[in-house]
């Protein structure tokens, strides 16, 4: 499966208009660059979309492993490290999901398939 997105740039300097198929949103640069931060920066969205796999993954995990999974939820920061490069980079990264309807021993390995993909 092919995934495709596109942004671009609006009136408002530092705002983009992005599509995902058919979905548009917004999203802002950084204040600490000058943008306007009002939206979503592209590092909240990278992010999200991150946590959004995720809890689809443990989901599926789940259904396939027959668990009683009744929600998932997971929550993620990422610290971007100073570099003297024009790459911005996530220095780390920090997942941290909460599992409802299964026992501890099945979240853990929910969590290792995760981490296996």
């Amino acid at each position: 499966m092919a995934y495709a997105a596109r942004a671009r740039s609006t009136d408002t300097f530092g705002r983009m208009l992005c599509t995902a198929r058919h979905h548009h949103f917004v999203s802002d640069g950084p204040a600490s660059l000058g943008r306007p931060q009002e939206e979503a920066i592209p590092g909240e969205l990278f992010l999200a979309g991150v946590a959004a796999c995720g809890v689809e993954l443990m989901e599926v995990f789940a259904s396939e492993e027959g668990l009683p999974l009744r929600a998932a939820r997971c929550e993620i920061e990422g610290e971007i490290g100073s570099s003297a490069s024009d790459l911005t980079l996530f220095e780390s990264i920090r997942l941290e999901f909460v599992l409802e309807g299964v026992t501890e021993e099945q979240g853990s390995r929910l969590v290792e398939r995760f981490k296996g993909r």
